[in-house]
């Protein structure tokens, strides 16, 4: 069974590799043909040897391509899928640093707030590059398989504005799962439910997860008969690990009754309730781990890995190829979508799309994130019915800018993106209006090699406005701080130190990390 899968964005370390061995460990798809495809010739000759390499220790027949060339990775392909990030880690600083400046301190800032809103404008034009192509030269009815953030925003706009069928994927519920699954186990332990070698895992507790794309919520969690779901909170408040790092999503758990998918820093960021006092950040967040609420932490450990691969390399390709097998198989969606569909084995996942009733006190045309299944048949996706009140006005709030965000990246239109930027929980709870007019101009100016979608003219006339707000003196007041929780970036001699852990980072920091081989606790 030959089938040719472009990968658009494929400099990205880990998890291009990843998502290849995935679809290879599948008997009936290891004849793939894998087209790579990066606008960083570099890195994409870096990552192609490496999953050369991969494919021949295996003994397989699979082929690659690689190509600098959009249109010629897609060309006849069945499956695309997306892994960008326009703008790089460039971009991504600006993303992190201009809000900074008013104010706003974000853990990651790639789903909203307004890094996120930032990064929508960004990618959505390439987005609708990506869907044109896939309408002319790849093969019919192929499916676009979104792994890029920020994942409702460009789901959205290729489904209404690409004309491409488009599925959104993330990770986020199953790591959610597998804290559920660790605090069970906890919990079942310390009263003698279970032995104390025993454990539980996933595929011991059955959920329901519906809402949006980091804002998904476990409906219902089965363990042995019962729904654990009223016994979270006190199952995750006794938990030696979670109880510290997760303080966020258990206040929210607390007052919504529900716990959320998103770690610890990304929830905290699309709330305006635990970010907006700097001197208080500290009391929700735990640095052990940059996803517990770090500033600007994503950033960090992106930045980190990328200059360690550079340097690392020649290492990672003098190492012993992994296996490619069914038991080293991640948990990531694309590969067993792609098998569903090829062989008929029926697959259960949490797919992004567009909502059509199946989510009723959420607006249709908005991008869901709720249970799906997949056989040769095709995706299909029941209806939920309504989520719990306090998570739709929460998911509905950010729908709201979503939509707005999108519109804004599709049409160029800056008063869209400003009253996107205005409406954002964190933003307004933090900013002013006039603040977030300026906010937006400044970070227009400061991104604008990325935005062919904002005329030339309208970025001229937002420096113009800043230039008129300094001379008239009612510019902003700016702050000169690195936010409430921000660590230093480590050079590459401070990594080597730590060499084993800087190359297990470089591996998971874009995205390559959810394997089956994950310890929750």
């Amino acid at each position: 069974m030959s089938i040719k899968v472009a990968m658009i964005g494929a400099g990205s370390v880990g998890f291009t590799r990843r998502l290849m061995q995935d679809i290879l460990a599948v008997p009936e798809l290891r004849d793939s043909h894998f087209s790579l495809m990066d606008i960083n010739a570099h890195n994409l000759d870096m990552v192609h040897k490496l999953c050369q390499r991969d494919i021949k220790a295996s003994g397989l027949t699979a082929t690659i391509s690689t190509t600098t060339t959009q249109r010629e990775a897609i060309k006849d392909a069945d499956y695309i899928v997306c892994m960008i990030r326009q703008g790089g880690l460039e971009a991504f600083q600006l993303d992190i640093d201009i809000p900074l400046k008013y104010g706003i301190d974000q853990c990651v800032g790639d789903t909203i707030c307004a890094g996120g809103i930032m990064y929508a404008q960004r990618t959505i034009p390439v987005l609708l590059g990506i869907c044109k192509d896939i309408r002319e030269v790849a093969k019919p009815d192929a499916l676009f398989l979104n792994y890029a953030n920020p994942m409702a925003m460009n789901t959205w706009a290729c489904n209404k504005y690409g004309g491409v069928k488009t599925i959104g994927l993330c990770h986020g519920v199953q790591h959610g799962h597998a804290q559920i699954a660790s605090a069970i186990e906890y919990w079942a332990k310390t009263r003698n439910l279970i032995g104390a070698d025993e454990k539980v895992s996933r595929d011991d507790v059955d959920i329901i997860c519906a809402g949006i794309n980091h804002q998904t919520w476990y409906i219902q969690a089965i363990w042995r008969g019962e729904d654990m779901t009223p016994k979270l909170l006190e199952m995750f408040e006794e938990h030696p690990v979670y109880k510290d790092q997760e303080k966020v999503r258990i206040d929210v758990l607390k007052r919504f009754g529900y716990y959320s998918t998103e770690s610890n820093g990304h929830l905290s960021e699309y709330l305006p309730w635990y970010r907006k006092r700097p001197e208080e950040i500290p009391n929700w967040i735990d640095l052990s781990n940059w996803i517990h609420g770090e500033t600007g932490g994503y950033l960090r450990v992106c930045t980190e890995g990328r200059n360690w691969f550079e340097t690392d390399f020649p290492n990672w390709l003098s190492q012993p190829a992994p296996e490619i097998s069914q038991a080293k198989r991640s948990h990531e969606h694309g590969s067993y979508i792609i098998e569903s569909l090829e062989t008929g084995r029926v697959y259960r996942g949490h797919f992004n799309i567009i909502n059509q009733g199946h989510i009723t006190n959420l607006p249709d045309g908005c991008v869901i994130e709720i249970p799906g299944y997949v056989d040769r048949n095709g995706i299909n996706m029941p209806v939920v019915g309504e989520l719990p009140l306090a998570c739709a006005a929460t998911c509905s709030a950010s729908v709201n800018v979503q939509r707005m965000g999108m519109e804004a990246a599709v049409h160029g239109d800056v008063n869209l993106l400003k009253q996107a930027m205005l409406h954002d929980p964190l933003t307004g709870a933090v900013c002013t209006p006039e603040e977030v007019w300026q906010l937006t101009d400044d970070l227009l100016i400061a991104q604008s090699q990325w935005l062919p979608n904002y005329a030339q003219e309208t970025v001229n006339a937002a420096k113009a406005r800043l230039e008129r707000h300094e001379a008239q003196g009612s510019r902003v007041k700016l702050k000169e701080t690195r936010g409430a929780a921000r660590l230093h970036t480590r050079t590459v001699e401070e990594m080597k130190e730590q060499a084993e852990e800087a190359r297990r980072s470089a591996m998971t920091s874009d995205k390559g990390e959810l394997t089956k081989n994950i310890n929750p606790n």
